[in-house]
């Protein structure tokens, strides 16, 4: 993929094109960024929101390789069900 500013991807949806699910939005994500090189690792969702989520710590993880193509609304990711994206981790 070619360069991407982080200005880019704001307000973004995160769509996975297996599901057809929306995942969240750049809006709300992190980045994990290699400091010396500044290469993108991944994108980090918070929990999707809900009365229980203000105690709710968890995350969901997307490699940066998940990312398919990054359109002028959307950016699509290819994770299927065995994927790290079904496991929620916690910072």
């Amino acid at each position: 993929m070619s360069e991407v500013r982080l200005s880019e991807l704001i307000g973004k949806d995160i769509v996975n094109i297996q599901t057809g699910s929306r995942l969240g939005t750049a809006a709300d994500s992190d980045l994990v960024v290699n400091a010396e090189t500044g290469v993108i690792h991944s994108i980090i969702l918070p929990s999707k929101g809900g009365f229980l989520s203000f105690w709710d710590r968890s995350n969901l993880t997307i490699p940066w390789d998940a990312v398919k193509k990054i359109g002028s609304e959307v950016i699509i990711v290819e994770l299927d069900e065995s994927h790290m994206r079904f496991k929620r981790f916690s910072y």
